[in-house]
């Protein structure tokens, strides 16, 4: 994947928004969707089958949740439609600093905001884009799950 394509699937904090489960158009909601449309009329099984499984029981608000991930409309932190539940600095900031990535930012490491929640993956990931290149990283990470 060439370095535009992977600027607008990767934050500028260094997390995949492409394989976020909010990520509209991403593989999540599409198999999703796709996994509803097979399940279309199981909640009457999942019904015989609580007799013998009480875990059934739970099928409804598995399928709340299954059209929930299939309804996914984030844009990615780099979009107009941004969902993402992480308040973080580095967005903003990479605009202001005219950069892609806080690695290549000449204050990085610094002391923005960075979300508590992702401190530690924003320092290891900019280290690791800086040490492999933009285009290497994606493709390393997109052999571990997203979370």
């Amino acid at each position: 994947m060439e370095y535009k394509e992977v600027v607008g699937r990767i934050a500028p904090c260094g997390l995949d928004c492409s394989r976020c489960a909010d990520y509209a158009g991403g593989e999540i909601p599409k198999l999703s969707l796709r996994l509803g449309e097979l399940l279309n009329g199981y909640l009457r099984v999942a019904k015989i089958k609580e007799e013998i499984n009480p875990i059934f029981t739970g099928y409804p608000q598995f399928e709340e949740v299954l059209k929930s991930f299939a309804q996914a409309a984030c844009s990615g932190c780099r979009g107009n439609n941004v969902l993402c539940p992480i308040e973080c600095a580095a967005g903003e900031c990479s605009k202001e600093k005219g950069v892609d990535f806080c690695f290549q930012c000449e204050e990085f490491p610094c002391s923005k905001k960075i979300a508590p929640q992702i401190q530690a993956r924003w320092l290891k990931f900019n280290l690791r884009m800086k040490e492999i290149g933009v285009e290497e990283f994606y493709r390393e990470q997109s052999r571990f799950p997203r979370y």
